[in-house]
């Protein structure tokens, strides 16, 4: 029991430590793309989502560096149904409904559905092209680097994309600025960043062992939450400043840099990386249904009211509850850890 409190606490100090760094690094960020007279679409969809994902890009970095890839995968996949589900539904809650518009539902959403699907492919051709070997009847593959372009290849088109809705728009350098200041937050931001997330890693593995479920188990909660409260926090600001559909497009861009760009990354680094078909699957088939459940609210008369934002919340509320079950081994749709 003490153990389990101490790794919790580290969690919670980790989880506060990311904060204070994402907090920095992001604001650095905005600083550095004015300073620069960076474009919209490039601020946007590379500058604000990397720094807004650079916990869960750091966190498949260190879980593969531990040889604990599915930690990562586990993270990735609940910080994207934290976003999608805790952050436009506390929004709505909170706020006034957010008006949605066609760009952020047939563009916005839909590439982000097709990441998801591309991800889930990724794995599938690793099981079928580089079966590995595993005890009892669990089926496993290796996602190489040959593999991992694939998903980078879709982001590259999603930034080509991007740059040819926004191609007129050029930015101007602001010199009002201070370069050197903003780039040294910038790099202490991402130091936090790497010693939280460090501390949010380490407490997912020793509670997999404390309980003996999979690691990826408490990556998908612990981590994922972790990494995500700080864009939670920014997110709801911006919809309770009057920016809600920015807001949105915020959580969709990140996911789709976190599912096309940072769990490649964790391959590209390690080289080759197993994964556990029957520990990606069931978690991959909650992402799509959150991300269905998403698009359909979505597109309804281009409009999330009060009671889709509850909605929203009691989708994951059952997610934790359903991993919590896992946990204490009520339900087995996760094989347990060996």
């Amino acid at each position: 029991m003490l153990e389990v409190l101490t790794l919790l606490s580290i969690a919670v100090v980790g989880t506060a430590v990311v904060w204070v760094g994402s907090t920095w690094l992001e604001r650095a960020a905005a600083d550095l793309a004015a300073a620069y007279g960076v474009p919209a679409v490039v601020h946007g969809a590379v500058i604000a989502a990397v720094g807004s994902s650079t916990p869960e890009l750091v966190s498949v970095l260190l879980a593969a560096v531990r040889g604990e890839f599915e930690l990562g995968v586990g993270a990735i996949v609940g910080s994207a149904v934290f976003n999608l589900l805790v952050i436009p539904g506390v929004a709505v809650v909170i706020g006034r409904g957010i008006e949605t518009n066609r760009d952020l539902v047939y563009k916005e959403s839909l590439f982000y559905m097709l990441a998801v699907a591309t991800l889930l492919l990724t794995f599938s051709l690793s099981v079928i092209y580089y079966p590995g070997e595993a005890g009892g009847d669990l089926i496993t593959g290796d996602v190489t680097r040959g593999l991992a372009l694939i998903p980078l290849v879709l982001y590259a088109l999603y930034l080509f994309t991007q740059y040819l809705d926004a191609r007129e728009s050029e930015g101007l350098p602001d010199a009002n600025v201070h370069l050197a200041r903003s780039w040294g937050v910038f790099l202490a931001g991402l130091v936090l960043i790497v010693i939280g997330v460090e501390g949010l890693v380490r407490s997912a593995i020793g509670l997999g062992r404390a309980f003996g479920t999979p690691a990826f188990l408490w990556g998908m909660t612990i981590v994922a939450a972790g990494s995500s409260l700080p864009d939670a926090f920014v997110s709801i600001a911006a919809s309770q400043s009057g920016r809600p559909t920015v807001s949105i497009a915020n959580v969709l861009g990140s996911n789709t840099f976190d599912l096309l760009v940072a769990i490649p990354a964790g391959v590209l680094v390690a080289g080759s990386l197993a994964i556990t078909f029957a520990h990606v699957v069931p978690m991959m088939a909650f992402l799509v249904v959150a991300t269905i459940v998403f698009f359909t609210i979505s597109r309804t008369e281009m409009f999330l009211s009060h009671a889709e934002g509850w909605l929203l919340l009691v989708l994951y509320g059952g997610f934790v509850s359903w991993l919590v079950l896992e946990s204490v081994g009520l339900t087995r749709l996760l094989p347990a850890a060996t």
